[in-house]
């Protein structure tokens, strides 16, 4: 990949939604021609003055477009906070938008796909850890008003907990997990726990990469859910980065797609 280019852009807004989540507003001239609809999809922060990858490659992070609005040229992002700002564990992406204030510069590429759950089956499961929740939100806005199932997010605190308006035949799981490095199983645990009803079903969850793993099994070879109805991703993975993730996440795919060939 050659020197990664993008839209510069401004903050022009930032606030805290809750203890751990971190609203940014962006802005600029740039953002022209950016596509409308695009919430729930994904954008790459770029920071090229960032350890690289690679020499040709620039340090760049993933995030969920939460919201776009084209007349006014407003580009909002929810970064899941941590405990460490100053770069002793965090990533750019983290101790930037632990920092990030109003005049800041950031570099911006995307949007890529948008990845919605399939609202055709008879009932519905959506869940999410912080780092998640932009993208499930988006989901559980875009439900048709007759939509039927469960939702379980994963928080860092009771405080964190987003003011969503859910069809009424949803309903919300609310799991704590004050500090969230991989080993809990709570989130999981949950989700197996919950009253699997009749039907057809779609899955849309995102989490750790080992709490993917898990889920993965449990729909697939427990529950035997349709491979189709099922959007399944791992949006980090504990004591790694995400250069690293990315590629633990690429042989992971790659194993999963030779079983299946084989089965």
């Amino acid at each position: 990949m050659a020197e990664a280019e993008g839209r510069n852009l401004k903050v022009i807004e930032v606030w805290n939604l809750t203890p751990n989540m971190r609203r940014v507003v962006l802005g600029g001239n740039e953002l022209e021609g950016f596509p409308e609809g695009s919430a729930s999809g994904y954008i790459k922060l770029i920071f090229p003055d960032a350890p690289r990858p690679r020499p040709d490659r620039p340090a760049m992070r993933t995030f969920t477009v939460r919201a776009f609005d084209a007349e006014q040229n407003r580009l909002t992002v929810d970064f899941a906070l941590h405990d460490d700002t100053d770069g002793t564990t965090s990533g750019p992406a983290a101790v930037w938008a632990g920092n990030a204030k109003v005049g800041d510069d950031i570099l911006i590429a995307g949007p890529g796909k948008i990845k919605w759950i399939d609202t055709s089956s008879d009932w519905l499961l959506l869940a999410g850890d912080m780092t998640a929740l932009p993208a499930l939100l988006c989901n559980l806005e875009a439900l048709p008003a007759d939509a039927k199932g469960e939702v379980v997010m994963e928080l860092t605190s009771p405080e964190d907990a987003p003011a969503v308006s859910l069809p009424d035949g949803m309903t919300l799981h609310l799991i704590l997990n004050p500090h969230p490095d991989g080993t809990s199983t709570d989130f999981v645990d949950h989700i197996r726990s919950l009253t699997w009803r009749n039907g057809s079903v779609s899955v849309w969850a995102a989490c750790e990469f080992k709490s993917m793993q898990q889920l993965r099994t449990y729909f697939r070879n427990e529950r035997g859910v349709d491979r189709t109805k099922i959007y399944l991703s791992s949006y980090w993975k504990a004591g790694v980065a995400e250069d690293e993730h990315k590629k633990i996440k690429g042989e992971d795919a790659a194993r999963q797609k030779a079983l299946e060939a084989a089965s």
